[in-house]
């Protein structure tokens, strides 16, 4: 089974977002955040946010590329029961019983977005406010293959 994995290249995620999640956090779309959101939010750092970031599931920051990776059955049950703690916590679900189905379906939406890449698959998110409310759409890229001399050091110690 697979899911996605929040990425940071450089600084960037820090400067943009209020809140930007850590590198290696599970993540999910977490578009939920702006469904009674108006135009008129969409100013400086949150509308970065809303405009591609994805919401990383332990410290509920954004970061703007994840890409695929293996998940396990019992860590992924664990992010169901931490996303409906969060639907509780944050967004007034009366209770875990009621949030839990909620978060299932969110964490399924992104689960099955990431079957259908190989893994290190990275993906990016657009959002846009339309008549209906959120539109998103996404975009992955494949992994690139490198060689040894892309990544090696080349020359010798000695000289250092």
């Amino acid at each position: 089974m697979r899911l996605a994995r929040t990425l940071r290249f450089d600084e960037s995620d820090e400067r943009v977002f209020e809140n930007p999640a850590e590198p290696d956090e599970w993540a999910i779309s977490g578009a939920f955040e702006f469904s009674d959101w108006t135009g008129e939010m969409l100013t400086g750092k949150p509308r970065q946010a809303f405009a591609n970031g994805w919401l990383g599931l332990e410290s509920f920051g954004r970061a703007t590329f994840v890409a695929t990776a293996q998940i396990e059955q019992a860590e992924y049950d664990t992010l169901v029961e931490r996303l409906a703690q969060h639907f509780v916590d944050v967004f007034g679900a009366p209770d875990l019983d009621a949030a839990r189905p909620v978060a299932e379906d969110e964490l399924r939406f992104m689960r099955e977005m990431c079957e259908d890449h190989d893994p290190n698959t990275l993906l990016v998110v657009q959002r846009e406010m339309v008549e209906a409310g959120v539109s998103e759409s996404f975009r992955a890229i494949k992994p690139q293959e490198a060689s040894l001399d892309m990544v090696a050091i080349h020359g010798d110690l000695d000289d250092v």
